[in-house]
């Protein structure tokens, strides 16, 4: 805890006395542009990744970067992405995933959730992930399976998505998109969803050596 408040010292030292403007301008209010959903494993910071400030992004964290469906009885996850489109006026959403997810290897392997009952409830809402997996990906053994289902899993999610009324009315009227993407936390390189080759491709990059990398592994 002792970290967090140097930490905090920091920030305020270092970081708010040197741009007291710009904070003053968020409490005015905050303009998102993207609905940046990922999963709440520690070793993902969304606006790392990204490299966007304070007011950039909307985020939405739970375990497996996961969206149920739309039902009566709205979690908080559907409340965010109506507020998100709704109120916000987001023009994009990503669904992010990222390599060694600890809830897709529980997804597919319920033993090792038996002490975890809320984890294991919460993971039904990934079950068409491991359907799939069990239906296409039978050859695959260990880390590649687990790798498999993560990114199996972001397509689904994004499909979870489609069925809010929020998500479908802005779909229509062409206001937002659906990004999939992968984190490689080992690479920090990101992948994203090409519907038109059906694969996960690196995002290119200015530089390079960067550009165009190899379809992720699985």
């Amino acid at each position: 805890m002792q970290k967090l408040i140097h930490g905090l010292h920091r920030f305020q030292r270092e970081i708010v006395a040197k741009d007291r403007e710009f904070f003053s301008r968020l409490a005015e209010g905050q303009r998102p542009e993207t609905l940046f959903i990922t999963c709440s494993d520690s070793r993902i910071s969304p606006n790392l990744l990204t490299q966007t400030r304070p007011g950039e992004l909307f985020i939405v964290r739970n375990a497996g970067n996961l969206i149920p469906p739309h039902r009566p009885m709205a979690g908080g996850e559907a409340a965010t992405i109506e507020y998100a489109i709704r109120a916000l006026g987001v023009r994009d959403i990503i669904v992010c995933g990222h390599s060694h997810c600890g809830a897709m290897a529980g997804l597919l392997d319920p033993a090792s959730t038996e002490k975890l009952p809320a984890m294991r409830q919460w993971l039904s809402h990934a079950e068409r992930t491991k359907e799939l997996i069990e239906k296409s990906y039978g050859h695959l053994e260990g880390p590649a399976r687990v790798a498999a289902a993560i990114q199996e899993n972001v397509l689904v999610q994004m499909e979870n998505l489609r069925t809010h009324p929020a998500v479908a009315e802005a779909l229509a009227e062409h206001r937002i998109q659906l990004h999939g993407w992968v984190y490689k936390l080992e690479k920090g390189s990101v992948y994203a969803y090409d519907p038109d080759l059906d694969e996960f491709d690196q995002v290119s990059t200015t530089e390079p050596s960067l550009a165009n990398g190899p379809a992720l592994e699985i």
